[in-house]
């Protein structure tokens, strides 16, 4: 599985964007997976839910 994310990744988040270092390539990189692949993009392990949606589905719910 993971060529096949690997695969989505590049697909998603390469915009022909240009770099000045290295340093500011990564952190685009890691934003790009954090703040979007990781929390906002379904996935269909998770039953095509984000994995916001799929805690909020789950989540115990606590008395008050």
């Amino acid at each position: 599985m993971k060529g096949h994310q690997d695969d989505t990744t590049k697909h998603e988040w390469t915009k022909h964007e240009s770099f000045e270092n290295l340093d500011e390539a990564r952190l685009s990189v890691f934003e790009y997976i954090e703040a979007f692949y990781n929390r906002e993009r379904i996935h269909q392990a998770l039953g095509y839910l984000t994995p916001d949606q799929f805690e909020a589905e789950h989540a115990p719910v606590v008395a008050a």
